[in-house]
């Protein structure tokens, strides 16, 4: 039987991964196939050999495309897991603790780095040290950690309030399996929602930094670098400028339709239940019910 929420639910998926894919294959072998670099045309001009013509400084622009992935995609992956590698065990630890203290050590001081712009942040930074592409992740990373240990602390906090919880610690449940087992999967589908916007996020403020000139050279092969350097011959060469931007674009995009699939299958199985382990008195049955 047809049924539409299905194939919304495979089209969006299908859509998703395309729009992923294409720059992620791009960032990660396109440099294996780059080539050398061959002699510089007239800038911003088409044809001559050149796919999608030159850019400012008569490169071209398909190898300065083919190059040019690495520093905005792969930052930007590697800003947003070290973002919630940190901010995954601050924000449950400060949800499932009873001791104040403990939580106001952990968040408030997430509130100092929280007041401060995020591209201020990184600009400040810049002007101090010469971050590469590691400090570039590292320093979006640290911005976007507050924002993302207040979401997992104010999600967790909001299960761990469950009856839940309590029947779990009664029942002599570690503190990690009742964080991993039971408060994680139940908050699962708002950290995908979550994610989703953080990588867009990320994404924005790793092409901003590039755009800037942080953490990659003035003349860099960089997509956002390359959206800035010839924006100034758009109606002359557009190549140059639109096919590194739709491919920002299409990373950002397809990313949140990837989640949006993820959480609209997550719904489809909503209306199958399960027996609680708390409204059953057998031994073992948290056990049984969580296998």
């Amino acid at each position: 039987m047809f049924r539409p929420g299905r194939f919304d639910r495979s089209g969006r998926f299908g859509v998703g991964l395309l729009c992923v894919g294409v720059p992620l294959v791009l960032a990660l072998l396109g440099p294996l196939f780059a080539g050398e670099a061959g002699a510089r045309g007239a800038s911003f001009t088409l044809g001559d050999g050149h796919w999608l013509g030159t850019d400012f400084t008569g490169r071209d622009v398909w190898r300065q495309v083919l190059l040019g992935g690495r520093s905005v995609v792969l930052v930007a992956l590697a800003a947003t897991v070290l973002a919630y590698a940190v901010s995954l065990p601050l924000g449950f630890a400060a949800a499932l603790t009873h001791r104040t203290w403990l939580e106001e050590l952990l968040m408030r001081p997430l509130d100092v780095v929280l007041a401060v712009p995020s591209l201020l942040m990184v600009l400040l930074v810049a002007t101090v040290f010469s971050p590469g592409a590691l400090g570039l992740a590292l320093l979006v990373a640290l911005v976007n950690v507050p924002d993302t240990a207040r979401i997992v602390r104010a999600t967790a906090a909001e299960i761990a309030a469950r009856a839940a919880v309590e029947a779990l610690r009664m029942q002599g449940e570690s503190w990690v399996r009742t964080a991993l087992g039971y408060v994680a999967r139940s908050a699962l589908r708002t950290l995908l929602a979550d994610a989703g916007v953080r990588m867009t996020g990320v994404l924005y403020l790793v092409a901003t930094a590039s755009f800037l000139g942080v953490g990659v050279a003035p003349d860099a092969p960089d997509w956002a670098v390359m959206v800035d350097r010839n924006r100034t011959g758009l109606f002359v060469q557009p190549w140059a400028v639109v096919v590194p931007a739709l491919l920002i674009v299409c990373l950002s995009m397809g990313t949140n339709m990837l989640f949006d699939a993820a959480l609209a299958r997550g719904r489809g199985g909503a209306g199958r239940t399960r027996t609680l382990p708390w409204t059953n008195t057998r031994p073992g049955a948290w056990k049984a019910w969580r296998k």
